[in-house]
């Protein structure tokens, strides 16, 4: 009988563990293939809201090269693309950059002496399987409680931008914004509207139940059918194309500033002063967010957003590690990954790798045509429309947490998050969401009958 059969390549289990060229090549295309065109271009705008006036902030006040971090940025964006197959951001890494905006000391060689350390820890854990143990074990509700205090937190920073004047190079407020002007408050609340009127909710069954039933008269026939071209404008991308336009207005004389060719990249040199500094006072604030949100988090979301294309956390601990232990001896700015960055580019439209591998060919050719000569625009670039767009961006990972289903899931996703929120430290708010989960789990310890039940069990 078995002869009969006869042999199947598929079973071959030395085929089926090493995948051919062709099986690669076809994986790769399809994860880069757009879903839509405009939905795609539409959500790679969903995350410079964050990348835009931090990257801005770090070349104004430390002398970042924006020409290479463009570079690598533009790679790293590409390549995540084709091997995940969803939106997945590259992002700076926030609490390196604070460190360094706020200390004076504390320039690039510590920046990256932070970065390329906290990357080797990420690395081991990714490559020994140590971060797919911790992924297994943090509950959903802490996850949460993350997830809700970064939305919440992209959102306040967001409110700020809007409401006040900003000094990004020292991260700090200068006074009410005018209503008025080029980037006045008026033409913020504008974009704002302009969003929601096109985007709504972002809920996309609203579009498919109201093109369910075709039109019983004639009126309502063209409401939906204006509604759905309404929809399908690539409100984010008009946006930032009109920001750019304002930032020209704003400032023409930086046009005939501007110098074409890329960066010359030279290898940072690092002393072990810097290498000292760059580990305690960036690298070990940073790890505990890059592990929470960069990694447990987004692979949290993107299981929940795109649940036919598993992201495990081993190979985005990897994919973190290997592109700071790269880019940052070059000069780039340190990156990982971000949930807040995925559930923006996720609420304008962003479906495939395709979205994100767009935004890296955009940077690539920005940063070797252009190279650092580009901040001088940058610099105009309207800040309240920049936080129109992050508004959105921390909106929408907050509402991932809303499938807390008991009143027990609540309390330890509030806490997490209150905690997170007022100490300003996703470290200590998931110390404080752990303990709160294990001791309701003791209330009910004899429910369980095992281990695993005990700590995971709802």
């Amino acid at each position: 009988m078995e002869s009969s059969q006869g042999h199947n390549p598929d079973s071959d289990p030395t085929r089926s563990s090493i995948p051919s060229p062709s099986h690669v090549a076809e994986k790769l295309r399809r994860n880069l293939l757009f879903r839509s065109k405009w939905a795609e271009l539409n959500g790679a705008m969903g995350d410079l809201g964050t990348y835009i006036p931090i990257i801005l902030a770090l070349t104004l006040a430390k002398n970042l090269d924006l020409g290479t971090t463009l570079i690598f940025t533009g790679a790293y964006n590409f390549v995540t693309g084709a091997i995940y197959g969803v939106p997945m951001p590259v992002q700076p890494m926030k609490s390196i950059a604070a460190v360094a905006i706020s200390n004076p000391a504390f320039g690039i060689p510590e920046v990256m002496a932070a970065g390329i350390c906290t990357a080797a820890v990420l690395l081991i854990l990714g490559a020994t399987g140590l971060m797919q143990v911790v992924y297994k074990l943090i509950p959903i509700s802490v996850v949460r409680g993350i997830q809700l205090a970064q939305g919440l937190s992209f959102a306040m920073t967001a409110v700020k931008y809007i409401r006040n004047e900003q000094n990004l190079a020292k991260s700090k407020a200068l006074g009410k914004r005018h209503w008025l002007g080029l980037d006045g408050l008026l033409l913020a609340l504008l974009c704002a509207c302009f969003i929601i009127i096109v985007n709504g909710s972002g809920d996309e069954r609203e579009d498919s139940n109201s093109n369910a039933i075709e039109g019983e008269s004639s009126g309502h026939g063209r409401w939906r059918k204006l509604r759905k071209n309404i929809g399908s404008l690539p409100s984010a991308f008009i946006i930032f194309l009109l920001g750019v336009i304002l930032a020209i207005a704003r400032g023409p004389k930086a046009i005939k500033e501007i110098k074409f060719g890329p960066s010359s990249m030279n290898v940072i040199k690092i002393s072990k002063h810097a290498w000292k500094e760059g580990f305690i006072k960036g690298a070990i604030p940073q790890l505990p967010l890059s592990i929470l949100n960069s990694v447990i988090a987004v692979c949290k979301l993107s299981n929940d957003l795109f649940p036919d294309k598993e992201v495990s956390a081993t190979s985005v601990s990897v994919t973190v590690g290997l592109m700071n232990l790269i880019g940052c001896w070059f000069g780039a700015m340190p990156c990982c990954h971000g949930a807040g960055g995925l559930a923006g580019q996720y609420k304008f439209g962003g479906r495939t790798g395709g979205c994100v591998a767009l935004l890296g060919v955009a940077k690539l050719v920005l940063g070797l045509v252009l190279g650092s000569s580009l901040v001088k625009i940058l610099y105009q670039f309207p800040v309240g429309v920049l936080g129109v767009l992050l508004l959105f961006a921390g909106i929408e990972l907050a509402i991932c947490c809303r499938d807390m289903n008991s009143k027990g899931e609540a309390l330890v996703m509030l806490v997490c998050t209150a905690v997170s929120l007022v100490g300003s430290s996703a470290a200590l708010g998931f110390l404080c969401g752990m303990v709160v989960h294990l001791l309701l789990r003791l209330r009910r310890a004899g429910e369980a009958s095992s281990c695993a039940d005990f700590w995971l069990h709802h």
